[in-house]
């Protein structure tokens, strides 16, 4: 049997159907169900860092259940099984677990481009800014070396898109990269705003994450939430600019840009406190919305990784941010 005690790790980019694994996991979004007779069982998501998994143990009672971390790290033993096409993660055996360092680095999912070359990427679109004010605003940020060090390494979610380390500097430089392709189509529109309001957009999540082991909500995430924080954080560094420089901001400059942090969620139900209003705030929460959800689609159907065996499945399970299964052959695609 694969097993982590005996020196070997199978990651779940690499199971196959019927397979008996046993191991330690990250958990998310363990749940409680009830089967068609009643009876409580486990629903959950397991993963490593190449990928994850719905897990089901389809006996356990209230006491085990509330043992075990909502999202954290379990050991589990148990067997993988084919279902409509998908992988799932048969769970004999749960228990709660503290993962040493060495575990953590297969645990938690990384980027894979280059931390340091997408940070410069980035900084050389930002220095494309031509209001002197707003390039005093963006220094402030970017002189932020603490600000800039958790903004190269946090994740863009817990798990929904770019839910990896260094996924919100991903996240962040492809909608600027998105930005610089789309604003010169529409002449009226500034594109300075756009790329710092890009850039602003979800810094707060610096501060509403924790992603030093499993991905999770600090209590200012709890209490206060990114968007709130980033147009705190906003306010708080526009204070500096004019501190250091004596110069203040345009007039509306800081309360349009504040206004793109507290709408880029589109609508109340999502998460934001106002309705995009400003033709800047339309078209940054419009490139955010394409980005988070290309990637959910991409991920989900076409994933970097090949999972090791083709179930013949031609829809994944279905993605509840979308709302909707994916198919996933792309027709024109090369055999």
């Amino acid at each position: 049997m694969p097993s982590e005690s005996n020196g070997e790790r199978r990651f779940i980019a690499d199971f196959g159907p019927t397979e008996r694994v046993e191991g330690v996991f990250a958990i998310t979004n363990a749940q409680l169900g009830r089967t068609r007779q009643d009876k409580p069982y486990l629903r959950c998501l397991l993963s490593d860092r190449t990928g994850e998994l719905p897990g089901r143990m389809w006996s356990i009672d209230e006491a085990a259940f509330r043992r075990l971390p909502t999202d954290g790290f379990v050991w589990v033993q148990g067997e993988t099984q084919p279902y409509q096409g998908e992988l799932q993660f048969i769970i004999h055996t749960i228990d709660p677990h503290e993962p040493t360092p060495e575990q953590m680095r297969d645990l938690l999912p990384v980027s894979a481009r280059d931390p340091d070359e997408m940070f410069r990427e980035l900084v050389g679109l930002l220095e494309t800014v031509r209001h002197p004010a707003m390039r005093d605003l963006v220094g402030a940020y970017l002189e932020d070396e603490h600000l800039m060090e958790a903004f190269r390494r946090a994740p863009a979610a817990k798990s929904m898109h770019h839910a990896y380390l260094g996924g919100l500097l991903e996240h962040t430089l492809n909608l600027l990269r998105l930005a610089d392709a789309v604003c010169p189509l529409y002449p009226k529109i500034n594109r300075d705003i756009v790329l710092i309001g890009l850039f602003l957009h979800d810094l707060g999540k610096t501060r509403e994450l924790v992603y030093d082991r499993a991905f999770g909500y600090s209590d200012r995430g709890e209490l206060i939430g990114h968007i709130v924080e980033g147009a705190i954080m906003l306010h708080d560094k526009a204070q500096q600019v004019m501190a250091r420089t004596g110069r203040r901001l345009p007039p509306g400059a800081l309360m349009v840009l504040q206004h793109i942090i507290l709408s880029h969620h589109g609508i109340p139900e999502y998460g934001a406190a106002k309705v995009p209003s400003t033709p800047e705030a339309i078209l940054v929460s419009l490139l955010d919305n394409v980005d988070a959800k290309t990637t959910i689609a991409l991920c989900a159907a076409r994933p970097d990784r090949a999972a090791a065996f083709d179930l013949g499945g031609n829809f994944t399970e279905r993605q509840w941010a979308l709302d909707t299964k994916l198919y996933r052959p792309d027709p024109l695609a090369e055999d």
